[in-house]
């Protein structure tokens, strides 16, 4: 629970590269995501380097952190692989919270990227890696060592206003 409530988007980092070892990890922790009818439909692709990561940058308007980060990892759907079409955004959704609280729990900070639904972005990213149209790119997390020393930390959140008891 403690990396649940400590996880924080951080947006800096040091120029510190990311042990293969905890992206290896990380991406472990990603693929045990729960998915519809077990479907895992993801894919991963882990960019490093900085003329790699500057390259990536352009997709979207808030993707600043890529400029500090060391590693991004784009989440990828192979469309045409779907036992069940509908849930596959519910699907990465998790993959992508699990890779995140994993990063967290190694030291790291991360912060997700949103590209789906957004098609230019979508476009930009399949340009780039060269993806075919049943791969989509769904998010790109920005990952590396934070640049502040408590970018992880607590912050409650809990509202009781936001909870309806049915009795």
């Amino acid at each position: 629970m403690n990396t649940i409530f400590t996880r924080r988007s951080v947006r800096q980092f040091k120029d510190t590269i990311v042990e293969a070892e905890k992206v290896t990890q990380i991406l472990k922790a990603a693929m045990q995501a729960p998915s519809a009818m077990n479907q895992q439909p993801w894919e991963f692709i882990v960019v490093t380097g900085r003329k790699n990561l500057d390259a990536l940058q352009p997709f979207g308007q808030y993707t600043t952190p890529l400029s500090t980060a060391t590693v991004a990892i784009v989440i990828v759907c192979p469309k045409d692989k779907l036992k069940v079409p509908g849930k596959w955004e519910q699907d990465l959704g998790a993959a992508t919270q699990n890779l995140m609280l994993e990063a967290c729990d190694l030291g790291l900070g991360s912060v997700w990227l949103g590209v789906t639904p957004d098609e230019p972005k979508v476009d930009f990213i399949q340009k780039l890696y060269n993806l075919p149209s049943e791969k989509v790119p769904y998010s790109v997390v920005a990952l590396g060592y934070p640049a502040k020393e408590n970018a992880n930390v607590f912050v409650d959140r809990f509202d009781e206003n936001k909870i309806t008891y049915v009795k």
